[in-house]
């Protein structure tokens, strides 16, 4: 991804956005907030990926969230949703499922989230899951079969989906629950990894595995979460392609 420095446009929150525009920095891709009405479709049209993550939702937002998948579905521009408390408030739960018309490419949340996006759950509370990752298969095939994208579930062990496809995703540490932004972030680096693959399966394959691994390896070195989350950016930046290629193959991470 270093090599082709996707650029990522984030219609995201804003309690979030200068960790998410780090993490996109740090694995090699170009962050631009560009989510006014007035430019988002216009910049959804040139961008390499688009983000719609619904986390601090307003009428202005939402409309330019519209706008701008609507723009990325007719470009071919791919386009992930992060459903952030989907299910749990009446609002952002009808402006996601709007969302789903325009076809992501990819949908990952947990798996709380993706039930009530899909319509099988009423949702956890708020940003946190009531349930696990394995409950919401069903209602992630659903969705994949829906959109004809991948849909990744985060949980203790992640699974990702794509129509009859699984694959489940190792690792990570408990720290990253324990910051603000990482799941946003991930929505983030998988909106990257999408605009370098037409296979949205291998996607979210390596942003999850990037973000695990990374995580990992920042743990190791810190003592409470406000270290982690530094030395989080810093090996987001250090786990180049060999290294994670070296990870996926002698670590048991994929299963």
């Amino acid at each position: 991804m270093a090599r082709d420095h996707p650029l990522v446009q984030c219609l995201t929150n804003s309690v979030v956005t200068t960790i998410t525009a780090n993490a996109l920095l740090a694995a090699g891709a170009a962050p631009a907030m560009v989510d006014n009405p007035r430019e988002a479709a216009e910049f959804a049209r040139a961008a390499s990926a688009v983000l719609a993550n619904v986390g601090t939702l307003d009428d202005e937002r939402a409309r330019a969230m519209a706008l701008a998948t609507a723009a990325a579905h007719e470009a071919g521009t791919p386009w992930v949703l992060d459903p952030v408390a989907v299910g749990a408030l009446g609002f952002r739960t009808s402006v996601a499922r709007d969302l789903l018309q325009h076809r992501p490419v990819a949908v990952r949340g947990n798996a709380s989230e993706v039930m009530g996006l899909e319509g099988s759950g009423a949702g956890g509370r708020g940003v946190d899951s009531t349930s696990g990752a394995e409950d919401a298969l069903a209602a992630a095939r659903a969705l994949s079969e829906r959109t004809g994208g991948v849909v990744a579930v985060s949980g203790e062990v992640d699974v990702l989906v794509h129509g009859e496809r699984v694959v489940r995703v190792r690792g990570g540490s408990p720290l990253l629950t324990r910051t603000t932004g990482a799941g946003c972030s991930l929505g983030a680096l998988l909106a990257a990894c999408t605009a370098v693959t037409d296979d949205p399966l291998l996607a979210a394959v390596t942003a999850h595995a990037h973000v695990a691994l990374a995580a990992e390896r920042a743990a190791a070195r810190s003592s409470g979460p406000g270290g982690f989350a530094i030395a989080w950016i810093d090996e987001l930046d250090a786990v180049d392609a060999s290294a994670l290629r070296a990870d996926l193959e002698t670590s048991g991470r994929l299963a």
